[in-house]
């Protein structure tokens, strides 16, 4: 029997965070993480650091143009460099945490009950830990809709294992409108692959602002894309989908079939009724406001609490177990505004509440859209489609919402996430002194 003050499944970003953290403290703390290609989590295995690595090496692959076999061959360049990538960050992230003095056990992790856990080990070893605390943060796994034909097909891919794929898809067909299906739509559009995007909505991504989500579509589409709403996928055979719209069957053909129909949080296989540990039905671990469970020694942190699925979310919530453990205050209903990034070409970033929203909820707000166009630096950096939007609250002057589709959006919302987190009027970002030429500095006249 193993004996630890605190035991942490899941190597992820407040796994990692909160065992180097209590390990420093002196408290014995153990890391259990299934999986040796998973060290550092999801972000910096298979979802926003090689991802990004490849949207970087796509843009630069579109400027060069050339033919079929270039597009290719920069293709499988960018898919070795997202390998070394995420290789050398993987061994960073272990050095570092083995360094703090946490042990790390390559195990997979089941309740027994509320203290103890079994460890199963690759070779077939079994054992077991006791902790007086347990912390889980096993992140979040792809939904696999029920499609006929998806089952051992080669030719269907989920995100994680696309970005394994050596050869370019000349043609590529993307179930799942979302912003992991529009993502990889602009990569491999950048890379040179006849992409579609097929969804079951009637409206492209419901959740945005409706102008900037029009604006959005409308230049995904004039750069190549294919985007078909509101259809029903029956069935895939090999590269094939076929689908129904308003009723009329249709089909489409690629070299390979992306699902990004979503992801769910990991509890599967965790054991979480032995220790009387609630989750909801979509498998989330119901936590309250400091992260705590149902059990009030057991936290959940992360994408697995079914909550927003960011990394800087699993970073906050890490902070969030933290001060809870020192008795203070911080908690999920004081983060602040949440700021997100879809990484396309051009990148766009939210912040705060929609136009619709806004009038939902009542509020009384001047509207300002400002075109990329607009901003010098666009013009220095050829990616002038886009603009930004701001509605900006009456009588306060206070920021309500911002929706950025422009380039180096993902850097300029992070601006204005503090002004609102620190009630500053927009105004004060209207008047501020910004470098030239930068992006930012498009804040003078969009705010004013």
């Amino acid at each position: 029997m193993r004996e630890y003050k605190n035991l942490i499944i899941g190597f992820g970003k407040a796994g990692k965070t909160l065992a180097g953290y209590l390990a420093k403290k002196g408290e014995k703390t153990a890391l259990v993480e299934e999986n040796p290609l998973r060290y550092g989590g999801t972000c910096i295995n298979v979802a926003c650091i090689p991802s990004k690595s490849l949207e970087h090496s796509a843009a630069l692959s579109a400027t060069f143009g050339g033919s079929l076999a270039e597009k290719k061959e920069r293709y499988r360049a960018a898919i070795a460099e997202k390998q070394r990538l995420t290789g050398f960050l993987r061994q960073k992230n272990y050095e570092k945490i083995a360094s703090t003095g946490a042990e790390i056990i390559d195990a997979r992790a089941v309740f027994l009950d509320q203290h103890h856990v079994k460890l199963q080990f690759p070779d077939g070893r079994v054992d077991e830990a006791e902790a007086e605390r347990i912390f889980i943060n096993t992140g979040a796994v792809t939904v696999i809709p029920p499609i006929a034909g998806i089952e051992n097909n080669p030719k269907v891919f989920t995100s994680e294992s696309m970005m394994e794929l050596s050869e370019l898809p000349e043609k590529l067909v993307i179930i799942g409108g979302g912003y992991i299906g529009l993502e990889f739509a602009s990569y491999y559009n950048n890379f040179g692959s006849k992409v579609t995007v097929i969804q079951d909505s009637e409206q492209f991504i419901p959740r945005e602002d409706k102008e900037m989500a029009a604006l959005i579509e409308k230049t995904l589409v004039e750069s190549g894309i294919e985007i078909i709403k509101g259809a029903k996928v029956e069935e895939i055979q090999g590269g094939s989908v076929r689908f129904t719209v308003g009723g009329k069957a249709e089909e489409k053909t690629g070299d390979a079939v992306l699902l990004a129909t979503g992801r769910k949080p990991n509890t599967a296989n965790l054991g979480l009724e032995h220790a009387g540990v609630d989750v909801t039905a979509r498998g989330g671990i119901i936590t309250d406001k400091q992260c705590r469970t149902s059990v009030n020694h057991i936290f959940a942190m992360g994408d697995v609490r079914g909550d927003l699925q960011f990394t800087y979310i699993s970073l906050d919530d890490f902070r969030i177990v933290r001060d809870a453990l020192a008795g203070k205050t911080r908690t999920t209903e004081n983060r602040g505004a949440v700021p997100y990034a879809v990484f396309l070409t051009p990148p766009f970033a939210r912040v705060g509440l929609s136009e619709e929203e806004a009038v939902a909820a009542g509020k009384k707000f001047k509207k300002t859209l400002l075109p990329t166009a607009a901003i010098p630096k666009a013009q220095v950096l050829r990616e002038t489609r886009g603009a930004l939007k701001v509605l900006i609250e009456e009588g306060t002057g206070l920021i309500l919402g911002a929706h950025l589709f422009c380039p180096e959006s993902p850097e300029m919302i992070n601006l204005v996430k503090r002004a609102m987190d620190s009630k500053i009027p927009a105004s004060e970002l209207a008047e501020q002194i910004y470098t030239h030429p930068t992006m930012t500095e498009a804040f003078n006249d969009l705010f004013a």
